[in-house]
């Protein structure tokens, strides 16, 4: 899985939001990883289509549309980590991240964790768009994280309904 080093510049290796679910871990998992539902409550992802065979697993490799107002893109990714009902991460192709949804029992429910890495930065392309045509890294950044935040809302009213 080696890549070419990406470009660190403004890059936050770690980006990282939480919430908590009044939903037990199953429950939260049957959504987290259906990675294709990302796209009913992400603010930037418009559809994910599961380019190998279904279940979800290890390995399985996705396409998705993202949308930011009028500009469109497209993605690939592929699972990298799998632990039922613990953790699902996929590492984006096109800029070297990788996106994870981490699941804790609580008391109450299930502490949800979602995080985008980037410990090497991301690809040199992915880093010529972004300060182009998405306002600049650092603020892309901060819209990602709001993302998050709204990802997780969606999920948590998702799994308590």
């Amino acid at each position: 899985m080696s890549h070419t080093r990406g470009v660190t510049d403004d890059v936050e290796p770690l980006i990282e939001e939480s919430v908590e679910v009044a939903a037990d871990p199953a429950r939260v998992w049957s959504l987290v990883s259906d990675l294709p539902r990302l796209a009913e409550w992400s603010p930037q992802v418009v559809r994910s289509f599961v380019r190998t065979e279904r279940p979800i697993r290890l390995g399985t490799r996705l396409l998705n549309v993202n949308r930011r107002g009028l500009l469109v893109w497209p993605t690939q990714s592929k699972v990298v980590r799998f632990e039922p009902h613990q953790e699902i991460a996929f590492r984006v192709k096109d800029n070297f991240t990788v996106w994870s949804f981490t699941l804790e029992p609580t008391a109450t429910g299930t502490r949800v964790v979602q995080r985008r890495e980037a410990p090497e930065g991301i690809s040199a392309i992915s880093s010529r768009l972004t300060k182009r045509m998405l306002g600049g890294v650092p603020s892309f950044q901060a819209e990602l994280r709001e993302g998050m935040r709204s990802t997780l809302a969606g999920i948590k009213a998702t799994a308590e309904a």
